[in-house]
């Protein structure tokens, strides 16, 4: 297993009229903890494009809300990687207030596209390198 952990605080435009985070910038936070874990790896999605050409779209999205993120609170996104990808990676995602208590939590479910053919293609070599330490027994 391998787990990522980044910050984001609640910008007031990214709020609704009752100043709560608006539930629609939700995926966005997903986002920014499955970039900053690839970071974390020592990888980038500008690399991945641009350099080894594979994409990663995005499959399916599952969310929960359970408390509301609030204006100007410092929230954790802590993505997990509970087993090593194959064909798809699944992303896990907890959203914790500065409590601790889980406001938002789920999975994004995605796979890899090589860029050129526009098919998709198995989990690519170097990512999966940088993640077997943390899967073996």
């Amino acid at each position: 297993m391998y787990s990522s952990s980044t910050t984001h605080r609640v910008r007031y435009g990214e709020t609704d009229q009752m100043g709560y985070l608006y539930y629609g910038r939700y995926a966005l936070l997903y986002e920014i903890g499955r970039v900053e874990m690839l970071r974390d790896l020592g990888l980038s999605y500008v690399e991945m494009e641009n350099e080894k050409r594979v994409m990663m779209p995005v499959m399916s999205l599952q969310q929960r809300f359970v408390r509301p993120g609030r204006y100007d609170e410092l929230l954790m996104i802590t993505t997990t990687l509970r087993k090593l990808p194959v064909d798809t990676i699944t992303f896990h995602v907890e959203i914790r207030n500065p409590q601790g208590k889980l406001v938002n939590g789920g999975s994004v479910k995605l796979c890899f596209v090589d860029m050129n053919t526009g098919k998709a293609v198995p989990a690519p070599d170097y990512l999966l390198e940088k993640l077997r330490p943390y899967f073996e027994a």
